[in-house]
Protein backbone atom coordinates (compact mmCIF):
# COMPACT_ATOMS: atom_id res chain seq x y z
CA UNK A 1 0.00 0.00 0.00
CA UNK A 2 1.13 3.30 -0.98
CA UNK A 3 2.11 6.37 1.43
CA UNK A 4 -0.68 8.92 1.82
CA UNK A 5 1.73 11.32 2.40
CA UNK A 6 4.18 10.62 -0.55
CA UNK A 7 5.48 13.86 -2.75
CA UNK A 8 3.86 14.07 -5.65
CA UNK A 9 5.98 15.44 -8.79
CA UNK A 10 3.79 16.71 -10.92
CA UNK A 11 4.81 16.65 -14.96
CA UNK A 12 4.56 20.38 -15.46
CA UNK A 13 5.03 23.32 -13.57
CA UNK A 14 3.35 26.59 -12.86
CA UNK A 15 5.47 29.15 -12.49
CA UNK A 16 5.63 33.59 -11.67
CA UNK A 17 8.49 35.09 -12.82
CA UNK A 18 8.15 38.44 -10.77
CA UNK A 19 10.73 41.83 -11.63
CA UNK A 20 12.90 41.99 -8.36
CA UNK A 21 12.35 45.86 -8.36
CA UNK A 22 8.69 45.56 -7.58
CA UNK A 23 7.21 47.18 -4.70
CA UNK A 24 5.45 44.25 -1.87
CA UNK A 25 2.11 45.12 -3.23
CA UNK A 26 2.71 45.30 -6.58
CA UNK A 27 4.41 41.48 -6.40
CA UNK A 28 1.32 40.52 -4.47
CA UNK A 29 -0.86 42.09 -7.20
CA UNK A 30 1.16 41.24 -10.18
CA UNK A 31 1.08 37.24 -8.76
CA UNK A 32 -2.73 37.23 -8.58
CA UNK A 33 -3.06 38.89 -12.16
CA UNK A 34 -1.15 36.60 -13.83
CA UNK A 35 -1.82 32.97 -11.90
CA UNK A 36 -5.77 33.90 -12.93
CA UNK A 37 -4.61 33.80 -17.04
CA UNK A 38 -3.35 30.15 -15.72
CA UNK A 39 -6.28 29.00 -14.56
CA UNK A 40 -8.55 29.74 -17.26
CA UNK A 41 -5.82 28.18 -19.76
CA UNK A 42 -5.83 25.30 -17.98
CA UNK A 43 -8.56 24.49 -16.24
CA UNK A 44 -7.14 20.78 -15.51
CA UNK A 45 -4.34 22.18 -12.94
CA UNK A 46 -7.95 23.33 -11.16
CA UNK A 47 -8.46 21.04 -8.13
CA UNK A 48 -11.97 20.35 -6.58
CA UNK A 49 -13.55 22.53 -3.81
CA UNK A 50 -12.34 22.81 -0.17
CA UNK A 51 -15.23 22.28 2.57
CA UNK A 52 -14.74 22.57 6.29
CA UNK A 53 -15.98 20.10 9.20
CA UNK A 54 -19.20 22.25 9.30
CA UNK A 55 -19.63 21.71 5.03
CA UNK A 56 -19.31 24.44 4.16
CA UNK A 57 -17.66 24.73 1.03
CA UNK A 58 -15.15 26.89 -0.59
CA UNK A 59 -13.59 27.47 -4.12
CA UNK A 60 -11.15 24.97 -5.60
CA UNK A 61 -7.58 26.29 -6.51
CA UNK A 62 -4.54 25.07 -8.11
CA UNK A 63 -4.08 21.06 -7.30
CA UNK A 64 -0.14 21.90 -8.10
CA UNK A 65 2.32 24.54 -6.75
CA UNK A 66 2.86 27.59 -7.87
CA UNK A 67 6.66 28.43 -7.78
CA UNK A 68 7.34 32.26 -7.20
CA UNK A 69 10.72 33.51 -8.88
CA UNK A 70 11.92 36.56 -9.43
CA UNK A 71 15.09 38.18 -11.57
CA UNK A 72 15.98 41.46 -13.46
CA UNK A 73 14.58 43.07 -16.07
CA UNK A 74 16.69 41.49 -18.29
CA UNK A 75 15.96 38.21 -17.34
CA UNK A 76 11.85 38.63 -17.61
CA UNK A 77 12.56 39.56 -21.50
CA UNK A 78 15.12 36.70 -21.55
CA UNK A 79 12.34 34.48 -20.71
CA UNK A 80 9.93 36.10 -22.42
CA UNK A 81 11.83 35.50 -25.42
CA UNK A 82 12.46 31.52 -24.33
CA UNK A 83 8.43 30.78 -23.67
CA UNK A 84 8.17 32.62 -27.41
CA UNK A 85 10.56 30.77 -29.28
CA UNK A 86 9.21 26.84 -27.35
CA UNK A 87 5.51 27.64 -28.33
CA UNK A 88 4.80 28.00 -24.54
CA UNK A 89 1.68 30.24 -24.18
CA UNK A 90 1.91 33.04 -20.96
CA UNK A 91 0.34 35.52 -18.97
CA UNK A 92 1.86 38.76 -18.74
CA UNK A 93 1.94 41.90 -16.46
CA UNK A 94 3.63 45.00 -18.03
CA UNK A 95 4.60 48.34 -16.00
CA UNK A 96 1.80 50.16 -17.35
CA UNK A 97 -1.17 48.22 -16.18
CA UNK A 98 -0.26 49.91 -13.02
CA UNK A 99 -1.62 52.81 -14.74
CA UNK A 100 -4.82 51.18 -16.03
CA UNK A 101 -7.59 50.48 -14.06
CA UNK A 102 -10.06 47.43 -15.59
CA UNK A 103 -9.28 44.59 -18.13
CA UNK A 104 -10.15 46.71 -21.32
CA UNK A 105 -7.63 49.29 -20.24
CA UNK A 106 -5.15 46.55 -19.22
CA UNK A 107 -5.31 44.60 -22.93
CA UNK A 108 -5.57 48.03 -24.40
CA UNK A 109 -2.35 48.99 -23.01
CA UNK A 110 -0.22 45.87 -24.22
CA UNK A 111 -1.87 45.94 -27.52
CA UNK A 112 -0.18 49.47 -28.18
CA UNK A 113 3.31 47.94 -27.59
CA UNK A 114 5.28 45.63 -30.17
CA UNK A 115 6.68 42.41 -28.79
CA UNK A 116 10.01 43.48 -28.18
CA UNK A 117 9.32 46.86 -26.42
CA UNK A 118 7.21 45.05 -23.58
CA UNK A 119 8.48 46.37 -20.07
CA UNK A 120 7.55 43.14 -18.36
CA UNK A 121 7.23 43.45 -14.96
CA UNK A 122 6.12 39.27 -14.55
CA UNK A 123 5.00 36.42 -16.49
CA UNK A 124 3.48 33.18 -15.43
CA UNK A 125 3.54 30.37 -17.28
CA UNK A 126 2.11 26.50 -17.19
CA UNK A 127 3.95 23.46 -18.62
CA UNK A 128 6.50 20.33 -18.95
CA UNK A 129 8.58 20.77 -15.90
CA UNK A 130 12.01 20.84 -18.01
CA UNK A 131 10.48 23.64 -20.25
CA UNK A 132 9.60 25.56 -17.48
CA UNK A 133 13.47 25.00 -16.21
CA UNK A 134 15.05 26.24 -19.16
CA UNK A 135 12.68 29.07 -20.12
CA UNK A 136 13.09 30.78 -16.31
CA UNK A 137 16.37 29.62 -15.79
CA UNK A 138 18.71 32.27 -13.99
CA UNK A 139 15.41 33.12 -11.64
CA UNK A 140 16.07 32.60 -8.12
CA UNK A 141 12.96 31.88 -5.58
CA UNK A 142 11.34 34.75 -4.64
CA UNK A 143 12.27 35.81 -0.89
Amino acid sequence: MCCMNAPVRFPTKIAVLLRDDLLVWQRLNVTAFLVSGISTAYPEVIGAPYQDADDVTYLPMFRQPVLVLEGSKELLTTAHTRALSRGVTMSIFTSDLFTTGHDADNRAAVRTVPTAALDLVGLALHAPRTAVDKILKGAVMHS
